[in-house]
C-alpha cells in the first residue's frame, strides 16, 4: 500500500488487488491529483456558473473568441496505423467475460467502460483493472461456474480503448491530502501506468475515450494530463490517442476547439447520442418552450440530432480523424423471430444512414450486431474511413442545434420512462451498470433521458395526450403499479431482496427535487460499496 501517510486508501483492497494498486501506482496516482486537481474542481464550478447563466435564459452559440481556431486550417495528429479502421467499435462494462467476448466479437474496437455502464464499486474498479491488464497481456480467460465453459482471446482481438469516469465523478476510496481524488484521473492512471509501455511494446499504443466534457477547456485538461503522464514513465508525447464524445449540446458548439486542444492526442469525436439527449434536458430544465417529447420519437433523423451529427462528420473530416456514429442499444431477441426481425431491421437502417452521411464507424452494444453493422457499412464505402468526404454543403447554425423536437407525451412514454429508470437504478444498485431492458441494452445514459424527463414534465406541468396533468400523484401511482407487477414476477421473496424499494424511492426522489439533479449516478455512488 501507499508509503505515503497522505495518501488514503479505504477499505483496503483485497489481496487479489495488490499486484493493481501497488504503492508505486497509488505513487503516480497521487502526482497526478495534486498537478491536476486544483484545475479539475475550477472547471467543475464554472460548469455550474454555466447552468445558472442557462437557468436565466442564456442560450448557447459558437465562441466568438475561438473564430480563429474554427476558421484555421490546421491538422490533428496522423491516426496510427491501427486505428484507420473503426468501423464497428463495441462497447461494454469490464467484467472479464464481458471483455472477452467484446474483444473476440469481430469488432475493429472494443470500449471498455469503467463510465455509463459500470457502476463504480470499489471491487468493479479494482477488479477491471486486473481484467485489463490481463486483457492487454492476452492472458485474461474465464471460467462459467454454472456451465463450465472455457473463454479465452482468439488470435486477432480488437483493439482496446478505455472510457474513464466522467471529470464529475470522484473516487471516494482513494483521497490524496484529504480529499477524493478524480475519478477520472483513478482510472486513466491505473490503466495507463500499467499498461502503456506493454501496448506499444505490442504494436499499439494507450487508447482512451472521453467523455460528458461541456467546454475545450475540459479537454485541454486532458491534454494537459496525457503530456504529463507521458514524460513521467518516459513515453513520447502523442503516443496517447483519445476519442472525445460529443455527448453534452454545450460541447457541441466547440467541436473544433475540442479538437484543437487534443490536436497531438485525438482520434476524433462520437456522437453520444443519448447522453446528447439527456444533456439538453438538463441544461434547458427551466425553459418551458423545451420540453421534449416522449424520448421514443427523438431519433436522428429530428432536426437538432442531424444537425449535431452532421457537424460532427464535416468538423472531424476537416481535421483529419474519425467521426464516429452512435450506439445502436437494441439486443438480440431469443424466441421470437418477428420482433428480432424488426430489431434487426431498425438497426441496418441506423447504421446504413450513419455511413451514408459519412461516418467511418459506429457502436454496437451486443455481439450478436456486429456483423449486421460492418455489412450496412462497407456497402457505403470499403476503404478504412471516409475521412476524404468533406460535407462542404453542411451548413449548421446555433438554431439548428438548438431546434426542439415537436410531438407528444403519451402514458406509455411515462411508464416506459419510469420503468427503465426504476429497474436500471436497481440493476445498478447491486453493481450492475448495464442491464437489457426490453430487448435494449440500457446504461446510465438512457437512465438519465428517463429521470430527467419525467422531471421536466412535471416540473413544466406538461399533460398527456388524454390531457391528464403530469404531477407527483399520477407518477407514484404509475410506479407503484409497476412495482406491484414487478412483485408479482418476481415472487415476494425475491423482490424483497432486491434493490426495487430503494431504486423506486430515489427515482421518485431525483424527480421531485425542485432542482434538477445533474447526475443520477452521484447520489446513488453513496449507496454501493
Amino acid at each position: 500500500m501507499s508509503t505515503d501517510p497522505r495518501v488514503v486508501v479505504t477499505p483496503f483492497p483485497r489481496s487479489a488487488h495488490a499486484d493493481i494498486l501497488t504503492p508505486e501506482a497509488l505513487a503516480f496516482l497521487a502526482d497526478l491529483e495534486r498537478h491536476f486537481g486544483a484545475e479539475r474542481h475550477r472547471l467543475m464550478a464554472v460548469r455550474e456558473e454555466r447552468q445558472l447563466q442557462l437557468d436565466k435564459g442564456w442560450k448557447p452559440d459558437f465562441l466568438p473568441e475561438t473564430a480563429d481556431i474554427r476558421a484555421g486550417d490546421w491538422k490533428c495528429a496522423p491516426i496510427p496505423p491501427d486505428i484507420q479502421d473503426r468501423k464497428v467499435e463495441i462497447t461494454g462494462p469490464v467484467d472479464r467475460k464481458m471483455i472477452i467476448n467484446a474483444l473476440n466479437s469481430g469488432a475493429r474496437v472494443f470500449m471498455a467502460d469503467f463510465e455509463d455502464s459500470n457502476t463504480p464499486t470499489w471491487p468493479n474498479q479494482l477488479d477491471g483493472q486486473v481484467n485489463l491488464f490481463d486483457a492487454v497481456r492476452r492472458t485474461i480467460t474465464f471460467t462459467d461456474e454454472k456451465s463450465g465453459k472455457w473463454y479465452e482471446l482468439n488470435e486477432n482481438p480488437a483493439v482496446l480503448f478505455v472510457r474513464p469516469r466522467g471529470w464529475h465523478l470522484t473516487e471516494r476510496h482513494v483521497f490524496v491530502d484529504g480529499v477524493p481524488m478524480s475519478g477520472s484521473l483513478f482510472d486513466f492512471g491505473l490503466f495507463f501506468f500499467h499498461n502503456a509501455k506493454e501496448l506499444i511494446k505490442r504494436g499499439t499504443g494507450p487508447y482512451f475515450y472521453l467523455p460528458k466534457m461541456e467546454s475545450h477547456m475540459e479537454a485541454r485538461l486532458w491534454n494537459e494530463v496525457f503530456i504529463y503522464a507521458q514524460k513521467q514513465l518516459g513515453i513520447p508525447v502523442g503516443t496517447i490517442r483519445a476519442t472525445a464524445l460529443i455527448e453534452t449540446v454545450l460541447a457541441a458548439f466547440e467541436m473544433d476547439e475540442i479538437l484543437y486542444e487534443l490536436r497531438d492526442h485525438s482520434a476524433g469525436l462520437n456522437c453520444g447520442r443519448w447522453d446528447y439527449i439527456f444533456s439538453f434536458i438538463k441544461k434547458f430544465r427551466n425553459d418551458p418552450k423545451a420540453v421534449m417529447p416522449d424520448r421514443s420519437t427523438i431519433t436522428m433523423g429530428t432536426h437538432f440530432l442531424k444537425s449535431y451529427s452532421l457537424l460532427l462528420i464535416k468538423t472531424c473530416h476537416r481535421r483529419g480523424v474519425h467521426a464516429m456514429g452512435g450506439m445502436a442499444a437494441q439486443i438480440p431477441i431469443k424466441g421470437d423471430p418477428v420482433a428480432n426481425g424488426a430489431a434487426m431491421k431498425k438497426i441496418r437502417a441506423d447504421k446504413k444512414r450513419e455511413a451514408t452521411n459519412g461516418h467511418d464507424g459506429t457502436w454496437v452494444a451486443h455481439p450478436g450486431m456486429v456483423e449486421i453493422a460492418m455489412e450496412e457499412l462497407e456497402a457505403v464505402f470499403t476503404g478504412p474511413n471516409q475521412i476524404s468526404k468533406q460535407l462542404p454543403e453542411v451548413q449548421v447554425t446555433a438554431a439548428d442545434l438548438l431546434k426542439i423536437p415537436e410531438g407528444e407525451i403519451t402514458e406509455a412514454g411515462l411508464k416506459q420512462n419510469l420503468n427503465v429508470g426504476v429497474c436500471y437504478l436497481e440493476a445498478w444498485l447491486r453493481g450492475i451498470g448495464c442491464v437489457p431492458l426490453h430487448h435494449l441494452m440500457e446504461d446510465a445514459a438512457t437512465a438519465e433521458i428517463s429521470r430527467t424527463q419525467v422531471w421536466q414534465w412535471r416540473n413544466h406541468k406538461a399533460r398527456l395526450s388524454d390531457g391528464r396533468l403530469i404531477d407527483m400523484k399520477l407518477i407514484r401511482s404509475l410506479v407503484e403499479e409497476d412495482m406491484r407487477l414487478i412483485e408479482t414476477a418476481l415472487g415476494k421473496q425475491a423482490f424483497a431482496e432486491s434493490q426495487f424499494k430503494q431504486a423506486a424511492k430515489l427515482f421518485l426522489a431525483l424527480v421531485e427535487n425542485a432542482v434538477l439533479t445533474d447526475f443520477l449516478t452521484v447520489p446513488a455512488y453513496v449507496m454501493v460499496a
